[in-house]
């Protein structure tokens, strides 16, 4: 199994990933940490599409997607933290000023789990950040230790998972999700 991680350029493969099978059904659409909240509350079904399309259009890739072949099998969300919800999050802390990128939403397709593909993507989330001049790029992940986290929540990461890909714990965070602290974890890039 060889796993190519590319820049979000396609929007057909951006919907396949984060899309819902119907497409009037309302999903994230990966838009939650990226427009404000009440834009995100107002759009219903296939607007949240037409969003994201938008913001592809407007400001280039909006992530990156892993490919086993012609098939899209993943996606991780990456872009300067200051174009997120992170950049006034009270619950999760800027360690300094410098204008880092966050990488925040991870997805793999069923039937291509436990495959390492996570990996691959925070690898080419940081790679794309670094092509773009990112001093750093930070995420944000549970601290869960050695317990299981529900594969809803696991959207965010484990910090095992960023330990692996080289981030160190620059900060705790007030933010807690399905019952475990999320932590901001730092990869210096330059």
């Amino acid at each position: 199994m060889v796993i190519e991680v590319r820049p979000a350029e396609v929007f057909d493969d951006v919907a396949t990933m984060l899309g819902p099978k119907n497409p009037n059904s309302t999903v994230c659409f990966c838009l939650s940490y990226r427009i404000p909240s009440k834009e995100s509350r107002e759009l219903l079904g296939p607007a949240r599409a037409e969003r994201v399309r938008r913001l592809m259009d407007e400001e280039g890739p909006i992530g990156v997607l892993a490919y086993e072949g012609d098939e899209v099998v993943g996606w991780a969300a990456v872009a300067p933290r200051s174009r997120t919800h992170f950049a006034t999050f009270r619950k999760i802390p800027h360690v300094d000023d410098r204008d880092v990128w966050s990488t925040w939403c991870f997805r793999v397709r069923p039937g291509h789990r436990k495959k390492g593909i996570m990996h691959s993507l925070l690898e080419g989330a940081v790679e794309f950040a670094r092509d773009q001049g990112a001093p750093a790029i930070e995420g944000y992940p549970v601290d869960n230790g050695d317990a299981r986290v529900d594969l809803t929540m696991a959207y965010v990461g484990t910090r095992r998972l960023f330990e692996k890909a080289g981030f160190t714990k620059a900060a705790d965070t007030a933010s807690v999700l399905s019952g475990f602290p999320r932590v901001l974890m730092r990869r210096e890039l330059s």
